[in-house]
């Protein structure tokens, strides 16, 4: 499933088609359970307005997204001190167990530097 400008290049590039043909050349097709194909329209529609910069909001895009909670970007020091970087996160960043990191404090921030590289690498 193509999105972001992927997306409204391969609609440029299909020109005047029927809305079956371009969902389904820009990928938003499934299959049933009986081996039908089935055409995803909200999902490709939710991922076009995205692409064109339009947010439906925190309760928009539930048959696109994933499911649970939505990351909030906010961590919140424990009861025992510890401040809890959750899995969403670090997945995010392709983290792995065993990963270093320097710790800069800054005045309204905390920065984790890669261990081993300079801070001027972002």
């Amino acid at each position: 499933m193509l999105t972001g400008s992927d997306l409204l290049t391969k609609v440029k590039e299909l020109g005047d088609v029927s809305k079956s043909d371009l969902v389904r050349g820009c990928g938003y097709v499934s299959t049933k359970k009986d081996g039908a194909e089935r055409l995803n329209f909200t999902a490709f529609y939710e991922a076009l307005l995205e692409a064109k910069g339009v947010s439906l909001g925190e309760g928009g895009g539930k048959g696109a997204s994933k499911g649970g909670r939505k990351l909030s970007y906010v961590a919140t020091v424990q009861g025992n001190g510890n401040l809890l970087v959750g899995k969403a996160y670090t997945a995010m960043l392709d983290l792995q167990p065993g990963d270093e990191f320097e710790i800069k404090l800054g005045r309204k921030q905390i920065r984790l530097i890669p261990a081993g590289s300079s801070e001027d690498d972002d």
